[in-house]
């Protein structure tokens, strides 16, 4: 009997973010550490997991292990984003324009390693509003599911 093998697609983490946590409990501080981390195969998929914990390295396998079960796919055209994208999310506003071959990624923050990991090596972009991360992120990645693919 053959075994079937089912290859994995190679995804890339990249830690965004690590957070130490306190909260003032009886009998003294609890602490725990929170990490945002970004899972992707550079061809249009994508997923974002925070994961907490008492220790560092136990958050990020938890954080990977949730973006790995929820991932997204994202559209592209030509290496670029398929239609440009104004979108609202909490407190920031994400503005995301495709641009032509050879641009690069003008993008900050967080939306740089999200596009690159999405397989988007040419956009434009700004970030408006927010400067928390976890939000940003979050922010980009509905922004990222409401683009519609371009024929």
């Amino acid at each position: 009997m053959a075994e079937e093998v089912r290859e994995e697609p190679k995804l890339e983490e990249k830690v965004l973010l690590i957070r130490r946590v306190s909260k003032k409990i009886p009998g003294g501080n609890y602490i725990s550490f929170s990490a945002l981390v970004v899972v992707g195969d550079k061809k249009g998929k994508i997923g974002i997991g925070l994961g907490r914990a008492q220790e560092v390295p136990p958050a990020i396998k938890k954080a990977i292990s949730y973006a790995r079960k929820h991932m997204i796919t994202v559209p592209s055209y030509k290496n670029t984003l398929p239609h440009e994208i104004l979108f609202e999310y909490k407190a920031a506003k994400i503005l995301l324009k495709p641009a032509p071959e050879g641009t690069g990624l003008k993008v900050g923050s967080v939306a740089r390693v999200l596009l690159n990991l999405a397989g988007i090596y040419n956009a434009s972009g700004k970030i408006i509003g927010s400067r928390n991360q976890i939000v940003n992120t979050y922010a980009i990645m509905e922004a990222l599911k409401r683009l519609k693919p371009r024929i």
